[in-house]
């Protein structure tokens, strides 16, 4: 038996609705983006003088598990370097005061994120406080220029082979 009239089109709305739903579900899933609206968790900053290609909502990990994201970066109009504000999960509490942030890169060409290495302070971070030892963004492309351009040698000419015959000796300075 066809189903007919408004039945049909409450089923093909119906589907259509359930179609759409699953395509965000995965959309938002495939950008490691969370369902949380800010209610859990808690902030912290770091400064850095280089962050790179850094952008916000870049994963925090620690140990390479995903432990918040970058919620803010901002210029410190004073010192001129960038302010990172860090979305941590609230399952991640006592974090050491000697807490280290690093940017990294995920891979040659991958994504960039923070990585955090706990110390061994017994003192904690508080909510808002800044992670003080932070290690900037290496900018590879910069890099590959340096090498480029200083011959690929680190600036120093390679000694040439001379066929067998032996160097001049030198004499010695008086």
């Amino acid at each position: 038996m066809a189903i007919r009239g408004p039945r049909l089109e409450f089923s093909v709305g119906a589907f259509l609705l359930l179609a759409l739903a699953s395509l965000l579900v995965l959309a938002v899933a495939s950008t490691n983006q969370r369902w949380s609206w800010g209610g859990d968790g808690y902030e912290l900053k770091a400064r850095f003088s280089q962050v790179g290609q850094l952008r916000k909502q870049a994963p925090v990990k620690i140990g390479g598990v995903t432990v918040g994201q970058v919620a803010a970066i901002d210029l410190d109009p004073v010192k001129f370097e960038s302010i990172v504000t860090l979305r941590m999960d609230s399952k991640v509490k006592d974090l050491p005061a000697d807490t280290s942030a690093g940017i990294f890169t995920s891979g040659l060409l991958g994504e960039s994120y923070i990585g955090l290495q706990p110390g061994g302070d017994p003192e904690v971070l508080k909510p808002g406080e800044e992670i003080v030892f932070t290690q900037p963004a290496v900018d590879l492309i910069q890099l590959v220029g340096k090498y480029m351009f200083s011959g690929g040698a680190g600036g120093g000419a390679d000694p040439k082979p001379n066929d067998g015959a032996q160097a001049p000796a030198k004499e010695p300075q008086p």
